[in-house]
């Protein structure tokens, strides 16, 4: 998934390191169902809740909204995104053990063959929304992600940029 640089004991220990990073993105996603989805409208940042899911290479995430939203207004303005995903529990030990991972990336509708087999996936993980997604009123969105930044025990921060 990232690009890997160096050659021998050096190289093993990069990709150990992006093994590691993926396992725990991977952990963070199957654990929590809520996003903070990041739009800006003429430079005036907008965050909202979004129920996302993610595809099993890491990829894209998924959210649906509705075609009425100032999201997804946004988005059609400007399709860079930013979306939040962490475990706290706003609890003091949240300093030492919450994690969080920020994916940045383009978010577009999903209009493609692809679309039942996303959203078959979306619902196996929210299938309290199925009358939502299913309005013609709502959007499938894909975020292709760019980056991952990955932030453990408050200050530890680590990368992970995607090959699409």
């Amino acid at each position: 998934m990232a690009r890997i640089t160096g050659s021998g004991s050096r190289r093993e220990t990069l990709l150990s390191e992006e093994t590691e990073l993926e396992q725990l993105i991977r952990g963070l996603f199957e654990s929590q169902k809520l996003a903070v989805l990041g739009t800006q409208n003429k430079g005036q940042p907008y965050a909202n809740l979004v129920a996302f899911a993610a595809n099993e290479d890491l990829k894209s995430l998924y959210f649906v909204t509705a075609r009425a939203t100032r999201k997804y207004a946004n988005i059609e303005a400007d399709a860079r995104v930013t979306m939040l995903i962490d475990n706290r529990s706003n609890e003091d030990s949240d300093f030492s053990q919450a994690a969080a991972v920020t994916a940045t990336g383009a978010a577009q509708e999903v209009m493609d063959a692809n679309r039942d087999e996303v959203l078959a996936n979306y619902l196996a993980k929210h299938p309290m929304l199925k009358d939502f997604v299913q309005s013609p009123s709502c959007a499938l969105l894909q975020v292709k992600v760019e980056t991952y930044y990955l932030v453990r025990r408050f200050q530890n921060v680590m990368e992970l940029h995607v090959k699409q």
